[in-house]
């Protein structure tokens, strides 16, 4: 899946946005999203593509939120995961075939507080979840950015579609919490994996279980 990573400047804009307690929802099959990253979405739906225009039409802020039953065709609370990430949708494209392509921007994880089906889209009261200081430190946290780092990089060496954009930005990351989720939007983790990296708040633990 391809991704970018924001540069500082634009991480540190993005922190300021005041994200609304009541977002509308886009549940998305097959892919995870997370903070800061640029991800393209194709979207068929129409309770989607109302939840966009909503967005569009308030503040461009949406809630993406991965599906956890792929076989729903039009998706419920009950089918999609608590936890996903508040995004910005950057540019909506309209589809000769009616569908929608979108670019949004992770802004910060969030949990799902409460569901409102009574609109024509899905809307959530949100909860943004903060990120927690690593259990661990010193050179045993060193070792685990090390480690994902080189997954990273022979990832990359055996095909996968990663740039070498990402290569230069995972390779200067200090930050081990942006480390993780920028690994885990680029090696092709299967959704469930992707959701529990995504759901893990110690940026340590998210780097070990993509270190598995």
């Amino acid at each position: 899946m391809s991704a970018a990573e924001l540069k500082e400047d634009d991480a540190k804009q993005e922190e300021r946005i005041q994200i609304p307690e009541i977002l509308p929802v886009l549940p998305l099959e097959d892919v995870v999203t997370f903070p800061y990253m640029i991800v393209p979405l194709m979207i068929s739906r129409e309770r989607s593509i109302s939840a966009v225009d909503q967005a569009l039409a308030r503040n461009r802020i949406i809630f993406l939120v991965a599906v956890r039953d792929q076989e729903a065709e039009d998706p419920a609370p009950k089918d999609i995961y608590d936890v996903g990430t508040v995004a910005m949708v950057i540019r909506m494209l309209k589809m000769p075939d009616q569908k929608v392509r979108i670019l949004v921007q992770g802004v910060a994880r969030a949990s799902v507080a409460s569901w409102d089906e009574t609109v024509p889209y899905l809307q959530a009261k949100i909860r943004v979840l903060e990120e927690t200081a690593p259990e661990i430190s010193g050179l045993e946290l060193e070792a685990l950015v090390r480690n994902v780092k080189d997954s990273l990089e022979k990832a990359a060496n055996l095909g996968k579609n990663i740039s070498q954009e990402i290569m230069i930005i995972a390779a200067n990351m200090d930050e081990p919490g942006r480390l993780a989720d920028l690994a885990a939007s680029n090696l092709a983790l299967k959704v469930e994996d992707a959701q529990e990296v995504l759901s893990l708040l110690d940026p340590s633990r998210r780097l070990r279980r993509i270190n598995e």
